[in-house]
This record gives structure tokens, sequence and C-alpha cells, in this order.
């Protein structure tokens, strides 16, 4: 990844919560966009994000 001058640590966030929740990876960086690096208030958006898409 390491692209559009994203950060180390944001791409090391993304991979987690793609392989964690599910997320595409776009997904992924939009909720690291509106949220900022919190994990627990990405993984709390993502999971709700997944279950809205599986209905």
């Amino acid at each position: 990844m390491a692209q559009d001058g994203r950060t180390p640590e944001v791409d090391e966030l993304v991979r987690r919560l793609v392989a964690t929740t599910g997320t595409t990876e776009t997904q992924a960086l939009e909720l690291v966009a509106l949220l900022g690096l919190n994990w627990a208030s990405l993984m709390r958006k993502a999971k709700v994000l997944q279950a809205t898409q599986r209905r």
C-alpha cells in the first residue's frame, strides 16, 4: 500500500481492519478518513457497516 501519501501507521490499521472485519480496503480507508486512528471507533463502525451490507 503506502499510496497517496499514507503513513505506515494508516496502512497497518487498514490491513488490520480489512482482515478483522471483512470490509474492503476502500471502505477501511474511508473509515480512517472519517474517524481517525482510534481502533475502537474503527472497529465499531466497520462492524455496523458489514452488518448493514449483509441485509
